[in-house]
């Protein structure tokens, strides 16, 4: 197989076993999916989405979270990892979204990435999901899988988003994105596949 033909059978094999795309990360609007992107980072979902309720009880606006003290948030946040930096970026993130943005969360890559604790794959989640612009978001998931589906040579993130964006239909970049991360889950873990068990790892190599 080319790579092409990897890439359209790996979509068609996707979109069959995930025909919706829930986002994982639970969320009312796009702040809250911000937040709850910025909290992901070194953790799981399912963790990020055990603390968030409390927080967004509290905090759940620009204005609300920019008022906060950031102890009180790192209260509310303690039990995920890098809590302290975290609480920072969050505080830091709302006041400047209030300051500059009128309390709204930018829809641009360019002024999100200006916002604390906002990188480029933060970013792109919340451009694609809370948006609906065209993003390749890569996660270690879809980094790992990637590399060994022989999509991309996967040297860097950077690199790796640029050869899946070239193979991969703009449309469906933000349903891919999110079918790869279900898929690297549940069936081409990091220890569960080693490049043949899996079901897709199975067919490239037999193709």
């Amino acid at each position: 197989m080319t790579r092409q033909q990897r890439a359209d059978y790996i979509a068609r094999e996707l979109a069959r076993l995930y025909p919706t795309t829930p986002i994982p990360l639970d969320h009312t609007d796009a702040f809250t999916l911000l937040v709850a992107v910025v909290l992901s980072a070194q953790c799981t979902d399912k963790k990020v989405n055990e603390v968030t309720p409390a927080l967004f009880a509290v905090a759940g606006t620009p204005a609300k979270m920019a008022a906060l003290p950031v102890e009180k948030v790192l209260g509310l946040i303690r039990q995920l990892g890098l809590a302290p930096q975290k609480s920072k970026a969050l505080v830091g993130l709302a006041k400047l979204l209030m300051a500059k943005h009128g309390g709204e969360v930018p829809r641009t890559f360019e002024e999100l990435e200006e916002l604390p604790g906002v990188g480029h794959k933060t970013a792109s989640v919340v451009m694609a999901q809370a948006f609906g612009v065209p993003a390749f978001p890569v996660d270690t998931h879809i980094h790992r899988l990637a590399k060994r589906w022989k999509l991309s040579p996967g040297k860097s993130v950077e690199q790796v988003e640029r050869d899946l964006k070239k193979v991969f239909p703009e449309g469906e970049w933000n349903k891919l994105h999110l079918r790869i991360i279900f898929y690297g889950r549940e069936h081409c873990t990091a220890r569960g596949c080693d490049g043949r068990t899996c079901g897709i790892c199975a067919a490239l190599r037999a193709g």
